[in-house]
């Protein structure tokens, strides 16, 4: 029997592969336009991908985003007043967590999207909502809101939106 063959890792290019830097991020107003155009501008908000594009549409293009092994995670800036409109993540639990702001989020009746239970999220809190259950989320705050977005899925299903959300019938 041989010895297996050992394999020399370069730990500097290891670790600067692994890596994306604030300063190699942008804020991308463009990847969820589509809301903004159908519904206004209270539907406006910012992706800053990380890892993988999360269920916004396909960036794979975008050298500056790591690739997603197992997961999504990206960060979201939302304006004052404006909201996320309520969707459904089907295949994949979903994560908020709060960097700056405040976030109103719902998580909404499957049967019955106009029941709903809301809680307001503020520096540091963190929900995570489960696979198949609307959610909704709205900037109460009086500055824009920054939060993470981490979703459990390499390359998540995109989501849908129920016959109670303001942005139901509408596809990318």
């Amino acid at each position: 029997m041989t010895a297996p063959e050992k394999t020399t890792v370069d730990l500097e290019q290891q670790i600067d592969a692994a890596i994306a830097s604030h300063d190699s991020r942008y804020e991308d107003w463009d990847t969820l336009g589509f809301q903004a155009a159908k519904g206004g501008d209270r539907f406006k908000r910012a992706q800053i991908r990380y890892i993988g594009s999360g269920a916004t549409g396909n960036h794979e293009g975008d050298n500056r985003t790591l690739p997603s092994e197992h997961f999504t995670f990206s960060n979201m800036r939302l304006p004052v007043g404006a909201v996320g409109p309520e969707h459904t993540h089907h295949d994949v639990e979903e994560v908020f967590f709060v960097l700056e702001g405040e976030l109103e989020v719902a998580v909404h009746d499957v049967e019955d999207g106009t029941k709903k239970a809301v809680r307001r999220l503020g520096y540091r809190d963190l929900i995570r909502v489960p696979a198949g259950v609307p959610r909704s989320l709205a900037n109460v705050g009086d500055t824009d809101a920054l939060f993470c977005v981490i979703i459990g899925a390499q390359k998540p299903q995109l989501p849908t939106y129920p016959p109670s959300s303001e942005m139901y019938g509408v596809t990318r």
